[in-house]
């Protein structure tokens, strides 16, 4: 059970895969990005109409980071009470970005509620600092995940320990589920 007080806001982070073991890679407008989308935005309709989310947190990453923020965005008009907040794991996040990526990534912090820059130059364990201050942050865990082992489901693996709850879309099929904070079982 969550409970909430007065100055609480139930939040929601989002983590996806990297791009390189995502299938739909950058391609925005191919079937499978599109039906990603949906689902995405589906996903934070429910967490906002039925769990009462008013908080949503992306690391902002290529690809399906940039989706989830820009759909958070996109829902403010509907729902003027959701916030968006932006981590940044470093400030040279963008760096090696194309010029695209860059202004894309830039408008997406210009129009967020929130930035978090976790550190100013970039370490090898940055990534996952971002991730578990998202964790923390939040009441619920939305994931893109492919079940592999890797650092998603250590992450996921640690969310679920922090009693967080979370709900997984996977990678291939788009079908959501949701993980009991006790086991490793669907609900």
């Amino acid at each position: 059970m969550i409970i909430k007080d007065a100055n609480t806001r139930t939040a929601c982070c989002f983590s996806e895969p990297s791009t390189k073991s995502f299938q739909i890679g950058f391609y925005e407008n191919n079937a499978g990005s599109l039906r990603l989308k949906q689902v995405l935005m589906k996903q934070a309709v429910y967490l906002i109409e039925a769990m009462g989310v008013t908080h949503f947190i992306s690391g902002v990453d290529l690809c399906v980071g940039q989706f989830f923020a820009e759909i958070v965005l996109d829902l403010k008009r509907d729902y003027p009470e959701v916030t968006l907040e932006c981590v940044i794991p470093c400030e040279n996040q963008a760096a090696n970005w194309t010029i695209a990526q860059r202004d894309r990534y830039f408008s997406i912090l210009e129009r967020c509620d929130k930035e978090t820059l976790l550190q100013r130059h970039y370490s090898k364990d940055c990534i996952r600092k971002k991730k578990e201050y998202m964790i923390k942050q939040s009441n619920y865990v939305l994931a893109v995940w492919n079940g592999k082992p890797c650092s998603a489901g250590k992450l996921l693996s640690i969310a679920r320990n922090l009693g967080k709850i979370v709900i997984l879309i996977d990678s291939n099929t788009y079908e959501v589920r949701q993980i009991k904070k006790t086991s490793n079982t669907a609900q």
